[in-house]
């Protein structure tokens, strides 16, 4: 009779427009039930028995953090819009500032890890702005609320495993472990898991303090950045000038190519001097279209994507610690920086796409590699250049294309 009830309720909330207050919310035995599952699984890997009863007995569902795992952006931001957000003139002085200021434990840093001060410091300038929002929400609480929930449970377990093995060692107490939604930590903002396998203890005190040691913090991140394969001596990338009719299929393909290869195409760099005459393995990233700034990338981009699987990302450290060391603004600024699109007109353009024979892939409402190529391919029958850039124009004139069909 209960459950039946219960199922009434849960009918009439769906039908009334309250489906993602009820997802949000789930039964108090559910949850119980799944926090006893979870401490199993911590006694089977081995963690101490005080540690999973005083994180887990206490741990809290929070729904907020559902709220904002279920929360998708509105707007897809363009690279312009994202890059002034984040490689901003206050960011720049401030990391600066902060270069100078540590620039003895970076310079110790770079000597163990052979990463260079101003790319720690530009990781550290995203992730939290230089230590000035670590995220204020119980990690624990965060990651026994995902584990619980059924869309991705495996990948949060995990993690939530990796976070009784940081209490039960003694980095942190449970109570101070605050983070992000998500259950990241700390200046460098690394989850559970990335805490385990590549923080490191910088300060000697004998313990691995991403919150309260800058010194463990850049350590760490070092320590990670070297795992990933970082390469010293050679930088991310740079910005380059491409020579006027170019093909500009050649470039976001994710293909690596010699830089003799660019060099031999006319493509020069900021300062409209010649690429240098080296095999080094490189990729032609142009982010904004035709109008917008281009860049050659080297291996430590691919790097840097190893930390965060994001181009614009990966173009923003490497710029903001391009800027920290001294470098000046972009020479070619991209011109979309109030250019926004809402996740509905991508996938209408994804499917009109797909509709037109332009393999989109599958509709989500994000403008990745796939579908840039699909713009690509379309603008190429269209006898426009192929720079596979978004913008109103090719979402106007795809669209007319479909409803002439």
């Amino acid at each position: 009779m209960i459950a039946d009830c219960r199922k009434r309720l849960l009918t009439s909330l769906v039908l009334a427009g309250w489906i993602s207050f009820v997802t949000a919310i789930p039964a108090h035995a559910d949850f119980e039930q799944c926090k006893t599952r979870l401490k199993a699984r911590a006694i089977a890997e081995g963690i101490d028995d005080a540690t999973v009863k005083t994180v887990l007995d206490t741990a809290q569902y929070n729904p907020k953090v559902i709220e904002l795992d279920q929360r998708q952006p509105e707007f897809t931001r363009t690279f312009g819009n994202y890059y002034q957000r984040r490689v901003t003139p206050s960011r720049v002085a401030m990391g600066r500032v902060l270069l100078a200021s540590h620039f003895d434990l970076l310079q110790r840093v770079q000597e163990r890890t052979g990463v260079p001060p101003q790319y720690l410091v530009a990781f550290w300038g995203l992730e939290t702005n230089f230590g000035s929002i670590f995220g204020n929400m119980p990690v624990p609480d965060s990651l026994v609320t995902l584990a619980c929930d059924p869309r991705r449970s495996k990948f949060f377990s995990a993690e939530l495993m990796a976070a009784l093995k940081i209490i039960a060692a003694g980095d942190v107490d449970a109570q101070q472990m605050q983070g992000s939604w998500a259950g990241a930590m700390g200046h460098v903002q690394f989850m559970p898991s990335a805490y385990l396998r590549y923080a490191v203890d910088g300060d000697g005190d004998g313990r691995r303090d991403l919150w309260g040691s800058i010194a463990d913090a850049m350590f760490s991140a070092g320590n990670f950045l070297q795992q990933l394969g970082w390469q010293p001596g050679i930088r991310w990338g740079r910005e380059v000038i491409l020579p006027g009719k170019f093909d500009y299929t050649l470039a976001n393909t994710g293909k690596a190519l010699p830089l003799t290869y660019w060099r031999a195409l006319g493509i020069k760099d900021a300062f409209g001097r010649p690429l240098a005459a080296a095999d080094i393995a490189t990729r032609l990233v142009v982010p904004s279209g035709q109008a917008g700034p281009a860049f050659v990338t080297y291996q430590n981009f691919d790097v840097i994507m190893g930390w965060n699987h994001s181009e614009y990302y990966a173009l923003a450290v490497g710029r903001l610690a391009d800027r920290i060391a001294g470098a000046g603004k972009l020479a070619n600024a991209p011109p979309d920086v109030n250019l926004k699109f809402s996740r509905a007109q991508v996938m209408r353009l994804q499917q009109n796409l797909n509709m037109l024979g332009y393999n989109a892939g599958e509709p989500d409402g994000i403008p990745g590699p796939t579908t840039r190529s699909a713009v690509s391919r379309y603008q190429r029958a269209k006898g426009i250049i192929a720079d596979g850039y978004l913008d109103s124009t090719i979402i106007a004139a795809v669209n007319e294309d479909v409803r002439s069909k």
